[in-house]
């Protein structure tokens, strides 16, 4: 689907500074691999060398930015990675266009309520008795949903992931391969030299607008509802426990673990391999730092690291001292030396 400059701007919102109003273009490429039809994009300025050396045709840039080569249009946005995401969706429409209907080798159960001409189930996809898919949502191959399970509309559910019985999804959700939404509480008594266990009858309820990445898991509460906030994204490879709140638009980065009852207030950060305890709260626009472990409650808009998990300033000044500890070490020693030969 082709797009002249002049449509560029208006799709961006951005202003043209350099370049034929109606040049036209077909595709979009990073800068190291765009060529004259394509258009790209500078969003982080250490690529600057690529940019200053790209063959791309059209380049969408920040406010004040004149460099690339000459023969390259610029559009001047606010935000290039955002801007960009609107070409991303421009063009990629011609390719994965929505198209209804169920194919004859889904299983939808009988009591099932969706509308055949406004869903798109592929084969292998299984949907038990009383579940409710909404209008536009597409079902990929092998997909499961559970008995009386609610898909809102216009949901993307994507290969070999499984939503368990009576869990909720909000409109416009993305499922990535491999989720699974509802599995059990890890929930066990020691009772009598076993691990016996505790029934989990809750279920996952899930806002509008969130995504969940391939091969994360979020676990049925023990009663009640583990809570997904809307606009939350949330990485591969999440473990969620039971009875967990997660806020809005919160982010959840890759092999983070939020054991059962914690709570997360909105915007809240998780980089990439927290750990969170259970029954433990943290406040609205947190940001939990790679690795950084929480084992009591955090109060909101701070930065915090290490385990357990403080204020980032504190814990550099720890770490900084860490480091100096080998030579503290020698000092020690020299100064040990140096006393031993004033008494002897």
């Amino acid at each position: 689907m082709e797009v002249t400059l002049t449509e560029l701007a208006l799709l961006t919102d951005g202003t043209i500074v350099r370049g034929k109003l109606d040049a036209v273009y077909g595709g979009m490429d990073a800068l190291d691999l765009a060529g004259p039809s394509d258009v790209s994009f500078l969003g982080n300025p250490k690529y600057a060398t690529v940019f200053a050396t790209s063959k791309a045709g059209a380049c969408i840039v920040e406010p004040g930015e004149r460099g690339g080569p000459q023969d390259m249009a610029l559009i001047e946005v606010a935000n290039p990675t955002l801007a960009f995401s609107a070409v991303i969706a421009h063009f990629s429409k011609a390719e994965a266009g929505f198209l209804p209907g169920i194919d004859p080798a889904a299983h939808i159960d009988s009591t099932a309520t969706l509308d055949p001409s406004k869903v798109c189930i592929h084969a292998g996809a299984v949907i038990m008795a009383g579940a409710v898919i909404g209008d536009g949502t597409e079902i990929y191959p092998n997909v499961v949903i559970g008995a009386q399970a609610r898909v809102g509309r216009s949901c993307i559910i994507y290969q070999n992931v499984s939503i368990r019985e009576r869990c909720v999804l909000g409109d416009r959700v993305i499922l990535q391969p491999g989720a699974v939404i509802g599995s059990d509480g890890y929930g066990y008594q020691f009772h009598q030299g076993r691990h016996q266990k505790i029934p989990q009858v809750g279920i996952v309820e899930i806002g509008d607008d969130v995504e969940v990445g391939a091969n994360t898991c979020i676990d049925r509460a023990r009663f009640g509802k583990t809570l997904i906030g809307e606009g939350t994204k949330i990485d591969n490879l999440v473990q969620i426990g039971h009875n967990v709140q997660i806020g809005k638009h919160c982010i959840v980065i890759a092999l983070t673990g939020i054991a059962g009852s914690a709570k997360l207030g909105n915007y809240v950060t998780c980089a990439a391999q927290v750990g969170i305890a259970g029954h433990f709260e943290v406040g609205d626009k947190a940001v939990l730092a790679a690795r950084t472990g929480v084992t009591n409650n955090l109060v909101g808009s701070q930065t915090y690291l290490g385990h357990p998990a403080q204020p980032i300033k504190d814990e550099l000044r720890i770490v900084a001292m860490q480091r100096r500890l080998p030579k503290i070490v020698e000092e020690i020693k020299e100064l040990k030396r140096k006393i031993q030969e004033l008494e002897s």
